[in-house]
């Protein structure tokens, strides 16, 4: 006799592991207990410091392989005396469960997780269903995913399709999949003058000036106007720093971080590009050296309209009554890396309250997300 696995209680009992990044604190064994009682092959992938989880029903191989990525680990919960409640308490509360991890994205997890084990237990499908659940999203995220899709490279499995769980909603569940993201990479410069009097400035080399221009000719650039399915880049300073306390000292040196996030008009390499440029002219024009270095987190990337988002949308539309807008904005996720494996979107619940204080979800909501990711998994293997 099939045993319904409701998504709302796994939810409040996922939120009660302290999996702050990379910490696993048993979300993972819960999963797996859960997931090994269907049938589902389970398999521990941790590498480093990080804890992750795959699983499998179904033959290995199968070229109809269903794949659902998420993440069990939470970002800090900040000062605790600023929540209401604990906030690893899992407590439900005039509709809504709270805790850390509620929207981001325990909740999804748990849906789709109640979704699968119903799917295998009523009508078992021709195919395989491919979970891939990571402790380190909310982290560097280098030994996350990536680890897991390294070990299933190297093992041979495979996802066909991937879903990616994490929050897409801003306002009303259904009215957002993501079919792509934007590329995210930061660059940190370095200024180098001579340190002297403010009263004798020519006896010194003054870098802030330099590094004020620099900073002023990037941020005043247009990289784009947008494409056809992501809105135009940005570029944004976020710091200029000397660490200079007196005001009668010229620094020597000169610090300043840039964060760009560009569409796919744009790779890192040539972004990297243009920005040395831009620093080889203001040093040349006054005589300031200049370094820079950069992190890369992620290319843009897209999943063209078609089957998938088509076949998500339909549903959606049908469970909720809403027609999803497909979109791009957004920060990273771990997307970015499984668009590497196979054609991957993202659809989840309304993310308004994720890493904030007193993170909540409506119970109805969860129960919503369930219905609709079983309905994905009926239709994909209809």
């Amino acid at each position: 006799m099939p045993h319904p696995l409701d998504p709302v209680d796994l939810t409040a009992r996922l939120i009660r592991c302290a999996s702050v990044t990379p910490a696993e604190a048993g979300a993972l064994v819960l999963l797996q207990t859960e997931l090994e009682a269907v049938g589902f092959s389970c398999i521990r992938v941790d590498r480093g410091e990080v804890s992750n989880l795959f699983a499998r029903w179904g033959d290995k191989g199968h070229a109809r392989t269903f794949g659902f990525n998420g993440h069990t680990d939470v970002v800090p919960v900040g000062n605790p005396d600023d929540w209401t409640d604990d906030p690893f308490s899992g407590v439900i509360r005039d509709g809504w469960l709270w805790g850390r991890g509620a929207t981001d994205m325990k909740s999804g997890v748990a849906a789709f997780v109640a979704a699968a084990v119903d799917l295998v237990q009523e009508t078992p499908p021709e195919g395989a269903i491919i979970l891939t659940i990571t402790g380190d999203e909310e982290g560097d995220a280098l030994d996350g995913t990536t680890a897991l899709l390294d070990w299933m490279n190297n093992n041979g499995e495979a996802m066909s399709d991937c879903l990616v769980g994490e929050p897409t909603c801003p306002e009303t569940l259904g009215e957002m999949i993501k079919i792509g993201r934007r590329g995210s990479m930061t660059a940190f410069f370095t200024a180098t003058g001579v340190q002297g009097h403010s009263a004798y400035p020519h006896r010194a080399k003054n870098p802030v000036p330099a590094m004020a221009r620099l900073m002023d000719r990037l941020a005043s650039h247009t990289l784009d106007t947008g494409t056809e399915f992501f809105d135009a880049s940005t570029l944004a300073v976020t710091t200029i720093d000397t660490g200079n306390p007196a005001t009668n000292v010229i620094p020597a040196a000169c610090r300043a971080t840039v964060n760009i996030r560009f569409n796919d008009a744009h790779t890192s390499a040539a972004l990297i590009a243009w920005l040395n440029d831009e620093a080889g002219k203001i040093a040349a024009e006054m005589g300031i050296g200049f370094e820079m270095t950069t992190k890369v987190s992620g290319e843009s990337f897209l999943t063209p309209p078609g089957q998938l988002s088509d076949m998500i949308s339909h549903v959606i539309a049908q469970e909720t009554g809403v027609t999803p807008v497909l979109s791009t904005t957004g920060g990273t996720s771990d997307a970015r890396f499984v668009k590497n494996h196979c054609p991957v979107v993202e659809f989840g619940l309304v993310g308004k309250t994720m890493h904030q204080v007193d993170e909540r979800v409506e119970v109805a909501q969860i129960e919503q997300l369930k219905s609709v990711y079983r309905k994905i998994l009926d239709a994909y293997f209809a």
